[in-house]
């Protein structure tokens, strides 16, 4: 008899096969301007027959990468992007039918490898002020929880975790034997990172992708943090040669270059000011906190129609969020540097009217 894995057959996935190219990118938490053309140009330019032909050596970026975050390469597990990274975490220190505990809303990947797996997605939910009680969230971690995940900031929220907190969740982890995953995709854009504790404590991993403040969502980059008999048995569900070449090329490339990162994360963190003061001096009611993210409330069309009208008539995509907590139906916009939210800005003004 024919086997498929009911897991998968059951499983409700949604592939995204539009064709995003020549639009203003603010639906899917990218860099809407990308990387300078210059740089890409400069990298590419160091491409050569061999390059391409021969498996991709992950030895000379990891070394750069362990060099460049403070740590040894047995630190380290390179990943086609720390959505792959999530998903090894997931499969290895979870059990089959185990319980995986997160907050609501968050990245929804972890639900689907959770069932992908057939595990058990247990969370605690935000408030109707769309706050986090951490004491319910730290009572909810018990014998019965295989694995903790924490995303901070959270994407779609954007609200963090204190060291004080992550001290308290950890403690609680340890004491029920359970696996912490901290999630750190959207470190740069609130730098107070948990690397330490992954270092330094058995049974905590933390995740970090290349596809936000380094623009490389389309390169596919990203790596685990661990001790190393945690990383060890992450690397153990890698396939041969996972990474790519021009992956590590192209973020070895960033990370050498001289006040790159700086100047990029000054951007980001820029644009997403003049976005919030600008909006706020119109009249416009948001929801902003940390990430390279937030919610506006049109002051007058639905926000439905403004995210299909951005598209149809302004080439911009974002997203409509439902039901926020004190404002209602929202966009969801990604921001970027100031130029692009220029352009954004301009386009709400002459639909929301």
């Amino acid at each position: 008899m024919y086997y498929v894995n009911k897991n998968i057959e059951t499983l409700n996935r949604i592939f995204d096969q539009n064709n995003r190219d020549n639009f203003i990118r603010m639906d899917l938490n990218e860099n809407p301007a990308g990387l300078p053309q210059e740089f890409i140009d400069e990298v590419l330019s160091k491409v050569t027959p061999e390059f391409v032909a021969k498996y991709p050596e992950q030895l000379e970026f990891t070394k750069k990468l362990a060099e460049f975050i403070g740590t040894k390469i047995e630190n380290i597990c390179l990943v086609n992007g720390s959505a792959e990274g999530i998903r090894y975490v997931i499969q290895a220190f979870s059990k089959p039918h185990g319980k995986v505990l997160s907050v609501t809303p968050s990245y929804a990947m972890y639900d689907v490898y959770c069932e992908m797996y057939g595990r058990e997605s247990v969370h605690v939910t935000y408030d109707d002020k769309l706050e986090m009680n951490i004491d319910k969230f730290i009572d909810s971690i018990n014998d019965d929880i295989d694995l903790v995940i924490i995303l901070n900031p959270n994407n779609p929220v954007g609200d963090v975790y204190t060291y004080e907190e992550m001290d308290q969740i950890i403690k609680a982890c340890k004491q029920h034997e359970c696996t912490l995953l901290i999630d750190e995709a959207y470190f740069y854009f609130y730098p107070n990172s948990f690397l330490d504790y992954a270092l330094n404590n058995d049974h905590v991993l933390l995740t970090r992708t290349f596809s936000k403040i380094f623009s490389l969502a389309g390169a596919r980059l990203g790596y685990v943090v661990g001790k190393p008999n945690e990383i060890k048995i992450v690397q153990k569900l890698c396939t041969p040669h996972n990474i790519n070449a021009f992956s590590m090329l192209l973020a070895q490339s960033i990370i050498e270059k001289e006040g790159m990162i700086d100047k990029l994360v000054e951007k980001q963190l820029n644009g997403k000011q003049y976005l919030i003061n600008t909006l706020t001096e119109k009249g416009y009611s948001i929801n902003a906190k940390e990430g390279n993210f937030i919610f506006i409330k049109p002051k007058n069309m639905d926000a439905s129609q403004i995210v299909n009208k951005m598209k149809e008539e302004k080439k911009i995509l974002i997203k409509v969020y439902k039901d926020v907590p004190g404002l209602g139906d929202c966009l969801r916009v990604s921001t970027g540097e100031k130029e692009i939210m220029s352009k954004f800005i301009e386009a709400l003004e002459d639909l929301d009217r």
